[in-house]
């Protein structure tokens, strides 16, 4: 912006005061201080938007070159995957040549097909498995040990010093 001295302004004060006279020289003042300061927020708002842009297509530039990197690597990889299982394919299909003549294909067929493991048995009798979990994992998770009746919980439970017995 343009840059005034202080001679300048008292330069252009003592202008004012001869032009204008004292009595409208302060609503003239205030109204140029508050032309200015609109001024100079418009000024920094159309900066921050400018910034705000050149950062904006920093980063579209940024990402585009980000996603231009995945998409290499991914490429590099479903490469190295694709030659990897082409080396397995002609490996075991050189491995099934010999034993398909003669059983047709056992041992690619046990390659490709998945084994099941069948559902283990029910045990009939639940105690004795609850009987073999520890007793420090009883206590934490709280599972009950002893079969107890209700009056037997609520004697248990009861303050001291109180009883239900005749008075």
């Amino acid at each position: 912006m343009i840059d005034f001295g202080f001679d300048k302004l008292m330069l252009i004060g003592a202008v004012a005061l001869v032009v204008l006279g004292p009595e409208r020289l302060p609503k003239v003042a205030r109204t140029v201080g508050v032309l200015v300061g609109k001024a100079q927020r418009y000024v920094a708002q159309v900066q921050s938007e400018v910034n705000r842009s050149i950062e904006l297509e920093e980063l579209r530039k940024m990402k585009t070159g980000v996603e231009e990197a995945a998409t290499n690597f991914g490429r590099s990889v479903q490469g190295s995957l694709d030659e990897a299982r082409e080396t397995l394919q002609t490996s075991v299909d050189e491995l099934g040549a010999g034993s398909r003549a003669d059983d047709h294909g056992s041992f690619y067929n046990d390659l490709t097909h998945t084994y099941h493991h069948p559902a283990p048995p029910v045990r009939k009798n639940w105690r004795l498995k609850r009987g073999a979990t520890p007793l420090w994992y009883k206590q934490r998770h709280g599972v009950r040990r002893h079969v107890q009746s209700g009056a037997a919980r609520v004697a248990r439970f009861r303050p001291p010093g109180r009883t239900l017995g005749p008075r």
